[in-house]
């Protein structure tokens, strides 16, 4: 019968304003998680039929619909290894740190744990290995992935490779005459060690340079030095000029620097000078050398690139991991979980990893948060209208039981 039916109705209203006004206290509760999507009470109208017999009514139907897709504001924040995504996609975490337990999330706000991973709620970061100028060692898959491990280079140190040489050679010096200057180089192991050059002249426009050390030993021979009229470097002898050393004390290995002594044709390295001094000498100008002490971690940033840079105390900086971002055919199909996580299903479909902003990936911003999505305003009109219906609903209740009321009596 229809008051059967009104009743049946009202009670499902009450039930779905209920749900609603639990979504609603869920998103409030929210607003300041980072990463947080919305929930929302999507409603449909159940309808049973009607005919010339009379009306059957029917109620409402809620179901919640996740708005995992929707994107938050991006907020600065003074901690280096937080993150967030401006666009679509996800970051790749885990339970483990050997990646066992994989889930997504957007939730960037993540600092590195006594171990030196860096972590979100007691889930890891994953990322690929990179070497130090930020290319992914191995292929850019999900099997490649590793829990970022800010730990996995602890100290660096540096050989020289590379020397560059800014240095006048007296020309109005006579054949035969020798002078000596000292430069410093780093072995392997990190280890400064002092190297004597020796300049001689051997000719007009010709000298020779040599090298020592009582810390090694100097394999190769000595370089030919040739100047233009102009005093220009015309060329060197080997070209380019190279110093090889091995037998470091220290145990270090055999050193091999390329020298830098100039370009032809130009005063840009060794030049060929008269000095007018009664005395003339070598003078160096300047040289500029890679290589350094070894030195240990000291913070760790992450870049709107997705590479987790490592700086140590020697004043180098180098690429350790790169992180991706995850993609899904249909975000909104999640399944979300605590901690702002969330698992792949058969209606989002499986994970699609890019660099970022790479592939429709959104792009990596470090420094940056991205805030709940959760508007309070909203939500309190939200929270409204559904009190306000669940009132209605509850007075048809009400209205109901009177009725039945005076339909008993009359029946007595």
């Amino acid at each position: 019968m229809s008051l059967t039916g009104a009743l049946n109705s009202a009670v499902s209203s009450l039930s779905a304003q209920s749900q609603s006004i639990a979504m609603v206290s869920d998103n409030l509760a929210n607003t300041s998680t980072y990463g947080y999507k919305t929930t929302t009470a999507s409603f449909a109208s159940l309808v049973t039929g009607a005919s010339s017999a009379g009306y059957s009514s029917g109620g409402v139907l809620v179901s919640s619909r996740s708005n995992i897709s929707e994107q938050g504001l991006l907020t600065t924040s003074t901690t280096a290894t937080n993150l967030a995504i401006s666009g679509n996609g996800f970051f790749v975490v885990s339970g483990t740190t050997n990646g066992s337990d994989v889930g997504y999330t957007r939730n960037g706000e993540f600092s590195t744990d006594n171990n030196g991973y860096l972590v979100n709620n007691g889930n890891y970061l994953m990322g690929w290995r990179t070497d130090a100028d930020g290319n992914v060692i191995g292929s850019e898959s999900s099997a490649n992935l590793s829990a970022v491990d800010t730990d996995i280079v602890s100290g660096i140190a540096g050989a020289t490779t590379t020397m560059s040489i800014q240095a006048n050679l007296p020309a109005d010096a006579i054949a035969g005459d020798e002078f000596t200057t000292d430069v410093s180089v780093y072995d392997s192991l990190g280890t400064s060690h002092s190297l004597e050059a020796t300049w001689t002249k051997t000719g007009d426009d010709t000298w020779s340079v040599s090298f020592g050390t009582d810390a090694g030993t100097v394999t190769s021979s000595a370089i030919t030095v040739t100047f233009n009229s102009d005093g220009t470097l015309a060329s060197t002898s080997p070209s380019p000029a190279t110093l090889s050393i091995g037998g470091w004390s220290t145990g270090a290995a055999d050193s091999t620097i390329t020298l830098n002594l100039g370009s032809a044709g130009k005063a840009d390295g060794l030049t060929h000078y008269t000095t007018g001094a009664t005395s003339p000498s070598v003078e160096v100008n300047n040289v500029t050398s890679d290589g350094m002490a070894y030195g240990t971690l000291s913070g760790v940033s992450i870049g709107d690139d997705g590479i987790v840079s490592a700086s140590y105390s020697n004043g180098k900086t180098i690429a350790i991991y790169k992180i991706p971002v995850a993609t899904f055919a249909n975000a909104n199909g999640l399944s979300a979980e605590s901690n702002g996580i969330y698992k792949s299903t058969a209606a989002s479909g499986s994970a699609l990893l890019h660099e970022s902003g790479a592939g429709g990936a959104g792009d990596i911003m470090g420094g940056t948060l991205e805030a709940s999505t959760a508007d309070s305003s909203e939500e309190f009109s939200v929270m409204i209208a559904a009190q306000q219906a669940y009132s209605a609903s509850s007075q048809v209740i009400s209205a109901v039981n009177e009725m039945f009321d005076t339909l008993l009596s009359a029946v007595r």
